[in-house]
């Protein structure tokens, strides 16, 4: 499966390496947030490529609800338990939870209606920013720290009309964001789509940092970082 290049499973756990997780946000979510550069200080795993193991491993459920306990940083094996029916935990050796996840109704494990779901969600979560976000904390008149931009993926939830769905495609049709101090609640809601018909909702839940009032030349200064690391490509420094 394509996901084979982006871990390995050894002794009955899983391994991601820091090389192995950039790989998977630049070259299949778009993702260029410089936190999952392999080299980055505060590197963490993308939350889409937990999501994405998880659904290849256990095969995607017709209701399946993801949430983010931790996050997850280099060289961490991780551990599938299943504590009850209907439910997923990956954690550690130490039983630190990093995903739980809960699913309920039919289930699928055809590997191409698998891969197909995974590479049209991830790659709609992968333009959060700036396509979503940027205009979305504009029109609230906040923005977080242009110095240490923090987004936290806190949850995502699905909820599948069908399971063969073909060629699928996320259109989001709203978005929210709710200020509380200096910590932004988002929520994103898309339709799913399969011959440009319905077939299910997907609803993803982010947490904004470190809020203040929005600043266009700030943002400007980020969006240029952005675009300037996008157009740098898939670049692993030393650590190839």
């Amino acid at each position: 499966m394509f996901l084979d290049r982006f871990h390995s499973i050894q002794q009955g756990r899983i391994h991601i390496t820091a090389l192995q997780a950039s790989r998977f946000a630049k070259e299949i979510a778009g993702d260029f947030n410089p936190i999952h550069d392999p080299d980055a200080r505060r590197f963490c795993v993308p939350g889409d490529l937990l999501f994405a193991v998880v659904v290849s491993h256990f095969g995607l459920s017709a209701n399946m609800t993801f949430q983010f306990k931790s996050l997850l940083g280099d060289g961490v094996a991780l551990e599938f338990r299943e504590p009850e029916e209907g439910r997923i935990e990956l954690c550690d050796a130490n039983g630190k939870v990093y995903l739980e996840v809960t699913r309920s109704g039919p289930t699928t494990r055809d590997e191409t209606t698998i891969e197909n779901f995974t590479r049209c969600y991830v790659s709609a979560s992968g333009k959060n920013f700036p396509h979503t976000l940027q205009p979305l904390m504009e029109s609230n008149g906040v923005m977080f720290n242009p110095d240490r931009p923090m987004v936290m993926y806190e949850s995502m939830s699905l909820a599948l009309d069908r399971l063969d769905a073909s060629d699928p495609e996320l259109e989001l049709h709203n978005a929210q964001l709710a200020a509380n101090g200096k910590r932004g609640n988002v929520t994103l809601e898309y339709r799913l789509l399969s011959d440009h018909k319905p077939v299910g909702q997907v609803a993803k839940r982010l947490v904004l940092g470190g809020l203040r009032p929005y600043c266009p030349d700030a943002m400007a200064g980020v969006l240029e970082e952005f675009y300037r690391l996008k157009a740098r490509g898939v670049d692993y420094g030393s650590n190839l």
